[in-house]
């Protein structure tokens, strides 16, 4: 199973929370988890192969080439690392022709055999859309970035990558173009660009399984009518993400998965 994941040095906790649920949960599978960040230290890597090591799993940090984003407009605050899990065609090996991006901030609560073996057919991406109760995000998404035909807005946390595909029809100077043309408007700007040039091409998978957002426990338990309570997510869900500002390793969080988190936590800072 080939893992994607990009960050900074800020999101190295996180990061190795991410890892322990994943590497817990994954009973069987070889992970290989293939790392795109500017900052980690030599150490850093270290320290992420020592909490690998235990379940068989290898890391390989991905060289990031500067000419690639020679041509890369920036947008507001956002760096050129806003563009790495959209070019991870270009970073990974040509021998691959599946990887699962996952965001830092999530938990992994199951075994993603049935994610990862999903049918892509001709599809670029699986990914999930966050509906809510009303789905009021994607009207709005589409007018602002003029997607009519896409199915929805998608999340940009959890991409399944179908490679070939991407190799041959995702090019850098498209999604370069794209963020020049499209600038004023970009409030996420990598989630944006995958909607607005891709998203008639991403299969779409169930949230409550692939990319729960924590934060919407109450709107999931009506949306289901009382079926996706707190045990429910327990057994089925998959993929817990943590989404907004307010993060679960930060002291001050009180979330309703909180205890959770703070359990895989404590794990991941047992390994130095």
């Amino acid at each position: 199973m080939n893992i994607l994941v990009t960050l900074d040095r800020r999101y190295l906790l996180p990061l190795r929370v991410m890892l322990t649920s994943l590497l817990m949960n994954q009973p069987g599978e070889t992970v290989h988890l293939y790392l795109a960040a500017d900052d980690l230290t030599e150490e850093d890597v270290l320290s992420l192969e020592r909490l690998c090591a235990p379940h068989g799993a290898c890391i390989h940090p991905l060289a990031i080439q500067d000419d690639w984003f020679e041509h890369a407009p920036t947008v507001r605050y956002y760096s050129r690392a806003m563009y790495y899990r959209l070019l991870a065609a270009q970073m990974l090996p040509e021998t691959l022709d599946r990887v699962l991006y996952l965001d830092p901030d999530m938990l992994i609560l199951q075994p993603l055999h049935d994610l990862y073996n999903t049918e892509m057919g001709d599809h670029l991406y699986a990914a999930c859309i966050h509906k809510g109760l009303v789905d009021l995000s994607t009207p709005v998404n589409k007018i602002r970035l003029s997607t009519y035909e896409n199915e929805g807005y998608f999340n940009s946390g959890m991409l399944l990558m179908n490679l070939p595909e991407i190799r041959r029809h995702v090019r850098p100077e498209d999604i370069f173009d794209y963020v020049e043309r499209n600038r004023q408007l970009l409030l996420l700007p990598d989630q944006d660009v995958l909607n607005g040039l891709y998203g008639e091409r991403i299969l779409p998978l169930d949230e409550t399984l692939y990319n729960y957002d924590a934060r919407h426990f109450r709107e999931y338990l009506i949306a289901s009518q009382g079926v996706c309570d707190l045990d429910w997510v327990m057994r089925h869900t998959a993929i817990l993400h943590f989404c907004g500002k307010r993060k679960p390793w930060l002291r001050a969080y009180s979330g309703r998965f909180a205890p959770l988190y703070k359990h895989y936590m404590s794990i991941a800072e047992r390994t130095p």
